[in-house]
């Protein structure tokens, strides 16, 4: 009996303790939770309707902003595989440059599902149709339609990367005479090589080269930086090296900068690395003047 009592006693402490020890080390690989759970956008505004879902742009606006304004945007696009994730994980991104007086913009798209017939091809669709809502409704969001910056984490990170590359895939509902094209990409840790040696093709299934960003370089597309760990072993290091070399074989501006052993998503477990992710990208941004 006294054991029974004893284990009785024990086990819900047990259980307090591994919740407690679980919470923590939530916030301690990811600490940018925490940060992105008090943030708020100044507003969310319906960009398209898609399968009876309504598909929100999540805007931070700069302090003092007007409709009037002319301001670069910083898009960004979650992660999450296409299959799980929500804006608000890129709120801490969208907030940043929000507060260096761009607009920050969440973007909301439909997640991959096989029962629902969600396919990747519509996540792209969705991505494009964001880029050409925010450029055609530019004067009234505040935002010059030709300082469009997008960016995302991992599969986000396709979806901008997407936004440039991928021309036949479009909405129905889309005005095509809106480009999508975006006026300069920043990708980190991005799906950037669907075939069977990078992520994706088990996802996108037999068509999987037409949603490859390193398949797909061309001439003329949009300067691009991209920041990817070398010990990312779900999105390979590889495959963010040939895409960069691809890009400047086609003439176009990318920086590649690496971070010796990252695993995938290393910039967003350590808020050290978060914030020199961001330097990096400030860098990059006053280089194109889109960031005063």
């Amino acid at each position: 009996m006294p054991i029974r009592k004893s284990l009785a006693i024990t086990f819900p402490l047990l259980l307090f303790v591994s919740q407690t020890l679980h919470s923590q080390q939530s916030t301690l690989f990811r600490p940018l939770e925490p940060i992105a759970a008090k943030l708020e956008p100044s507003t969310v505004v319906t960009y398209k309707t898609a399968g009876g879902k309504k598909l929100g742009l999540h805007i931070f606006n700069p302090a003092n902003h007007r409709n009037s304004d002319t301001r670069a945007a910083f898009v960004s696009f979650h992660g999450g595989g296409w299959t799980g994730g929500f804006p608000r994980r890129f709120y801490p991104f969208v907030d940043h440059f929000a507060r260096l007086g761009l607009v920050g913009i969440g973007v909301e798209y439909r997640l991959m599902n096989k029962d629902r017939g969600i396919t990747v091809f519509d996540c792209v669709k969705d991505a494009r149709s964001a880029i050409r809502y925010v450029r055609a409704h530019a004067s009234e969001l505040g935002i010059d339609p030709n300082k469009l910056i997008v960016s995302g984490g991992s599969a986000g990170a396709h979806l901008a990367a997407s936004t440039a590359l991928f021309d036949d895939v479009n909405a129905s509902s889309d005005d095509l005479s809106i480009l999508p094209t975006p006026n300069a990409m920043v990708l980190y840790y991005p799906v950037i090589d669907t075939s069977i040696d990078g992520y994706g093709s088990e996802k996108i299934g037999d068509r999987w080269k037409e949603l490859s960003p390193v398949d797909n370089v061309r001439e003329n597309l949009p300067p691009t930086l991209v920041l990817h760990g070398t010990g990312d072993t779900l999105t390979p290091f590889a495959g963010a090296k040939r895409f960069a070399q691809e890009m400047l074989e086609a003439g176009n501006y990318c920086q590649l900068i690496s971070y010796e052993g990252g695993r995938h998503g290393y910039l967003i477990f350590d808020l050290n690395l978060f914030g020199q992710a961001l330097d990096q990208t400030e860098v990059f941004l006053r280089e194109l003047g889109m960031l005063d």
